[in-house]
């Protein structure tokens, strides 16, 4: 089966989004093509919004569209979402509750030959810290697209944490997505005591740990970050 990058699932999901509902928005910072957020122009270019390399000023202009009633996403990389815009997603966002989907791509070392700079590892812990951030990490395309519109619909500030590189599916097309409800894929031996949970491209390392364990260990999917499934 063909490796499919999650940010990808990001830009079939806003098209498909926008072209349904023309109170949805999108904004991008120079990057569009890269976070996949240029699929949102396809169908709507009038609501898509190419903010230059000003990403704080995106969130910013993503919260007083939020404000005015529409739904926001805004996406860039999540080096600069989350570093470099951290203040505007904190005090414009979520401290007043706003509707804005914060989608970033290229997390963690998952950018690959883009380099140490652009590889953004501290993103899950600067979102999942900030009282009323909701932050997703999907694993592959099939969760990546139904959590997208998932959150079209919820009130308030989401994080989804996407990647570059192409990864291998988990999830058929039967697959439905729970927020804030942890996967179990493989139950494990019953006298195991191993537990592996991951959340996104790690789900798949869990699994092929999982083959090549002599004691099988249960699998699980925890793609909801903030708020955890205890």
């Amino acid at each position: 089966m063909a490796k499919i990058a999650t940010r990808v699932a990001y830009g079939d999901a806003l098209k498909q989004l926008m072209a349904e509902d023309r109170n949805i928005v999108a904004l991008d910072a120079d990057l569009a093509g890269s976070t996949k957020g240029a699929e949102a122009k396809k169908v709507a270019p009038e609501r898509h919004f190419d903010m230059g390399i000003a990403e704080g000023n995106m969130m910013a202009v993503a919260a007083g569209l939020a404000a005015s009633g529409k739904i926001a996403f805004a996406s860039t990389f999540a080096m600069f979402a989350t570093g470099r815009a951290y203040e505007q997603i904190r005090n414009s966002i979520v401290y007043p509750a706003l509707n804005v989907k914060v989608c970033a791509s290229h997390a963690g070392v998952s950018v690959g030959e883009d380099g140490a700079s652009h590889q953004c590892i501290e993103d899950v812990s600067l979102m999942r810290t900030i009282p009323g951030m909701r932050v997703i990490v999907p694993c592959d395309y099939n969760e990546a697209l139904q959590a997208i519109k998932y959150i079209a619909y919820q009130d308030g500030p989401f994080y989804v944490r996407l990647g570059r590189s192409g990864v291998e599916q988990v999830n058929d097309e039967n697959y439905v997505f729970t927020f804030g409800k942890g996967v179990v894929l493989k139950e494990g031996d019953p006298n195991s005591r191993i537990a592996l949970i991951g959340s996104g491209s790690s789900v798949q390392e869990c699994l092929k740990a999982y083959d090549m364990l002599d004691v099988k260990p249960k699998v699980v999917n925890m793609h909801t970050i903030s708020p955890i499934d205890a």
